[in-house]
């Protein structure tokens, strides 16, 4: 890496449960780089499909009816923190890839999709964020006056 880029690289990754909008727990995960911040929550939808990928919940029912999601924490902190560490957070695809190669299931149950979701966008905000720009214009570009649709 040139120095410039030292300022994208990725150097720490933290989770922890949160409630969403609806009073359900669900993961949130900050990723940290030498020049910026991004945090981004993997709420689950009213509804799933059967091909949706697979949401890791702790299944405990004494703990938030079983919806708990100390375990996706834990996952991200023991599974994903060490394998992101150094990485450049601009490496979108890398990153994405590498969460599913972690993961090496079909339907990401192993680290759960909440987990590869969250820690997804978390880097994109996180790259943004190092380049001092809103997301819509990391991802259409530098040029990009517009929201991509």
């Amino acid at each position: 890496m040139r120095a410039s880029d030292d300022l994208f690289r990725i150097k720490d990754v933290d989770a922890l449960q949160v409630l969403d909008s609806r009073g359900d727990p669900t993961i949130e995960v900050a990723v940290i780089t030498e020049g910026g911040f991004g945090r981004a929550i993997a709420p689950s939808g009213a509804s799933r499909g059967t091909h949706e990928a697979y949401e890791l919940r702790d299944n405990n029912p004494e703990v938030y009816r079983g919806r708990s999601v100390y375990k996706a924490v834990e996952n991200v902190k023991n599974f994903v923190k060490p394998i992101l560490i150094g990485l450049d957070s601009r490496d979108q695809r890398y990153i994405d890839e590498l969460l599913i190669k972690t993961d090496g299931t079909e339907n990401k149950s192993r680290l759960g999709g909440n987990v590869t979701t969250a820690v997804s966008l978390a880097v994109l905000k996180a790259a943004a964020d190092t380049y001092k720009m809103p997301v819509f214009r990391y991802i259409g570009g530098l040029r990009s006056f517009k929201i991509p649709i």
